[in-house]
Parts: C-alpha cells; sequence; structure tokens
C-alpha cells in the first residue's frame, strides 16, 4: 500500500521510547502530524535528521503540531537513542509485526527490513497534505517538511 496527497492517514497504534502507546487518531481534531520514517537509530544520516528536528523542536512540536518519529527499532533502542541525543518527542517502535505501519505507508524496504527516509504532514483532520520520500542512504531536508507544518 501507499499512501498520497490527499488520503485519509492510515491510523496506527505503536509504543514509544517509554513503552507508552500512541495512536496516531489521538491528534485527530487536536494536531496536525509531522510523521517521519527513518531506517535505524544510531546511524549517521538518521542521527543527523533527528537531531535536526530536535534543534528546531519549537517548528516540529508545539500547540499545534506533533512530530512522530517511526522505526523498526524497539522501544528499549529509542529510549537509549533518545537519551543518548536529547530528543524529547515520540520515538514509535514498529518493531513488531516488523515494520507493518511503514509497510502501511509504503515506506518498507523489503530487501533491507527497514523504513526508507518517509515523511508526511497530516492535517488535522487526519489528511495527508505533503509526502517526501528518500531511499535509505539519502537524508530528507528538514526546511521542507518546516515548510509543509507552517503552511498547515
Amino acid at each position: 500500500m501507499s499512501v498520497n496527497l490527499g488520503d485519509i492517514a492510515p491510523d496506527f497504534e505503536l509504543t514509544d521510547q517509554t513503552r507508552s502507546p500512541i495512536r496516531l487518531s489521538d491528534y485527530r481534531g487536536k494536531k496536525n502530524v509531522m510523521l517521519v520514517f527513518y531506517p535505524l537509530s544510531f546511524t549517521g544520516v538518521c542521527t543527523g535528521e533527528m537531531c535536526a528536528i530536535r534543534d528546531d523542536l519549537p517548528a516540529f512540536r508545539n500547540d499545534d503540531v506533533e512530530t512522530l518519529a517511526v522505526s523498526v527499532d524497539s522501544s528499549a533502542v529509542h529510549a537509549a537513542f533518545a537519551t543518548q541525543e536529547g530528543l524529547d518527542f515520540p520515538l514509535l517502535a514498529d518493531f513488531w509485526p516488523h515494520g507493518a505501519v511503514a509497510r502501511l505507508y509504503g515506506v518498507f524496504n523489503d530487501e533491507r527490513g527497514l523504513a526508507v527516509h518517509g515523511t508526511f504532514a497530516i492535517d488535522k483532520d487526519g489528511v495527508v497534505r505533503y509526502t517526501d520520500i528518500n531511499a535509505i542512504p539519502d537524508a530528507r531536508d528538514p526546511n521542507a517538511g518546516k515548510d509543509a507544518l507552517a503552511a498547515l
């Protein structure tokens, strides 16, 4: 499956780095959501991307926006990654069934068993208003996502 502009974002529930459940639909009617898929914690490009969000967090997490970062890592790995890098936004574990949410959004690379760099800006009505998909070695442009959020 693939998610396109104008689609209703598929709902899901995953646990964050504190093992708390996070459901996408809990934000409906309340906040826009920046959904950021990344391959793995503790890797160069992914760490750079997550730290770029951290360094500009007021644009990515505020009264109007929540950023949810998703990888196939476990909640325990996410907890260590968040502590090491000072990440104060939800890191969601798409651990089991392995990559199920990344598959739902069309950003799972079956050959490598990981999500690619996929970004989806979802408005308060649950509609996908921005998408950006990059191959595993290619970093996304954080300013493009920030601009998409500002336009919502």
